[in-house]
């Protein structure tokens, strides 16, 4: 029977036609509503093939022994991220191959270009982490022939600015190790139920990469002494530190991986992080007094273009200022000189720098107050 067809005004009508359109927008609806009605799935990493069964795990850690889809035996290997039937926790789809270190996109990991002439003030501090970090890393036989063992890592306490970073990313240079940084309140903040696993996957990226240092800023983020852990953020963050104590303790004090912990509040610290056999060498970091206000103005003025600048008329100026505050007076001055389009920068330039830090800082600290 051929298709019925009728004139609708100028053009021509199918009745075929729209029965076709109208039968695709029924499968269309059908379709829609059967995705509706599909049970979720649940993703889990494989850990094990056994056969036609394999171990898998979830998010959550739990592992099951559960069943491959025939049509996927024989296809499903240990590290594949698969989907699970919600029920019987059947595999019944591949993702992929899990990435194995999925952290690598929460921490700072790089090789850093930091040497030790870049940093002015800080000569007992240097000798030191150059005994208890960069010796063991350089020369591990040395202390099995001493018959003693080297702290596990350290501790770097003081004022923000004061150089705790920049002395680690040094160590981490001289020992030609890779740098892992982590930020103790992204940790607690940005992971809630994920800290303790991150902690662990952290440290397992650290052994794979070494030679490496471990730095984390602010731990007194994750490792201050609370009185109670009433609330679920704070169970969150005692596990993650029980998990951090666990890391530390797991690995031989002449590993080739070092921890270099940093906070500017050693008075909150919770004491079993700076028990023996952890973090257990403290190394303050000061201010900079006169002479190490000297070397640093020295170090970051060096390829300054000076007109007639004494540094010991601003050196009695910048009476407790900070390494990274000095280095923003001369980072200022030469921007005063920029405006007024020199290419030298003179005394004037400097004492107008050293105004604008000055009132800087004291609008930070009245910001930090007032929040």
């Amino acid at each position: 029977m051929g298709i019925l067809t009728k004139k609708r005004g100028d053009s021509s009508y199918s009745l075929g036609e729209e029965n076709r359109k109208l039968r695709e927008t029924v499968s269309n609806l059908r379709r829609e509503l059967g995705v509706y009605k599909e049970p979720p799935l649940i993703v889990c990493d494989v850990v094990k093939v056994l056969g036609e069964k394999a171990i898998v795990k979830l998010q959550n850690g739990n592992k099951f022994l559960v069943s491959v889809s025939p049509s996927l035996q024989g296809k499903v290997f240990v590290d594949h991220r698969v989907l699970a039937e919600q029920k019987s926790l059947v595999v019944v789809d591949i993702l992929g191959k899990v990435k194995q270190h999925d952290v690598e996109n929460f921490i700072i990991m790089n090789k850093p270009n930091i040497s030790w002439k870049e940093i002015g003030g800080l000569k007992n501090q240097i000798r030191e982490l150059h005994e208890v970090i960069e010796l063991p890393l350089k020369n591990p036989g040395l202390f099995k022939k001493v018959g003693i063992q080297p702290p596990r890592g350290v501790l770097l306490y003081g004022a923000s600015g004061t150089g705790k970073t920049i002395l680690a990313k040094a160590v981490a240079r001289s020992t030609d190790s890779t740098f892992v940084e982590i930020v103790g309140s992204e940790l607690v903040q940005k992971f809630i139920g994920e800290g303790a696993k991150l902690v662990k996957d952290i440290f397992s990226l650290a052994r794979e990469k070494a030679p490496t240092i471990i730095f984390i800023d602010e731990l007194d983020a994750i490792a201050s002494e609370r009185a109670d852990y009433g609330t679920s953020g704070e169970r969150e963050v005692q596990r993650t530190f029980m998990q951090l104590l666990s890391e530390i303790d797991g690995f031989d004090p002449l590993d080739n991986v070092k921890i270099i912990g940093a906070t500017n509040r050693i008075d909150i610290l919770d004491p079993a992080v700076l028990r023996p056999g952890r973090l257990d060498r403290l190394i303050e970091i000061p201010t900079p007094d006169v002479n190490g206000r000297k070397e640093i103005f020295n170090i970051h003025s060096k390829d300054m273009t000076l007109d007639n600048v004494g540094i010991e008329g601003i050196l009695p100026l910048t009476e407790g200022f900070s390494g990274a505050e000095i280095k923003s007076v001369c980072t200022e001055a030469g921007y005063f000189a920029i405006r007024e389009d020199r290419v030298k920068v003179n005394m004037g330039d400097f004492l107008r720098a050293v105004d604008k830090v000055r009132q800087d800082e004291s609008a930070d600290n009245v910001e930090g107050m007032f929040g």
